[in-house]
């Protein structure tokens, strides 16, 4: 594993998790979600109230899984990253909506169904720059047909 290329795709990940997320989370989608929540009330933090470590670390985190699984995976381009970067997205976004819909009243399946979405279609942005990033520097092979 590239650790130098690890770590810049990890922090480019994460930053872009955080803007890609505040600008969907925190304002193209905040009334649907509000629209939609489920019958539990007063468990949004204002924004004066956030945890900005934890939002933070937590926007880093998935970018440094998104940038570990490329390095373990070959995924080096942004064609790759895109398709990879959407499934786990989508496999990490159903796995815990789904958990969380069935434990909790956190949310409702018209609002579950739109994170699923809305986090695939992040992951896989994330994802296909995490891979350029990966890729970046990568030679290539030429090879002369001129005998």
């Amino acid at each position: 594993m590239n650790t130098k290329k690890f770590l810049i795709g990890g922090i480019v990940g994460g930053i872009l998790y955080f803007l890609l997320g505040y600008l969907f989370y925190g304002n193209l989608l905040t009334q649907y979600f509000k629209d939609h929540a489920g019958t539990a009330t007063g468990v949004d933090r204002a924004m004066d109230q956030f945890q900005w470590w934890a939002l933070i670390l937590g926007n880093l985190l998935s970018g440094f899984l998104l940038a570990y699984v490329f390095s373990r995976s070959s995924v080096a381009s942004f064609s790759s990253g895109l398709t990879v970067g959407g499934i786990i997205g989508f496999l990490m976004s159903c796995s815990y909506d789904l958990i969380m819909f069935a434990t909790t009243n956190l949310t409702s399946k018209h609002a579950m169904l739109a994170d699923v979405a809305t986090f695939t279609v992040m992951s896989a942005i994330v994802g296909a720059v995490v891979g350029a990033v990966m890729g970046m520097g990568k030679k290539t092979i030429s090879v002369n047909t001129n005998n």
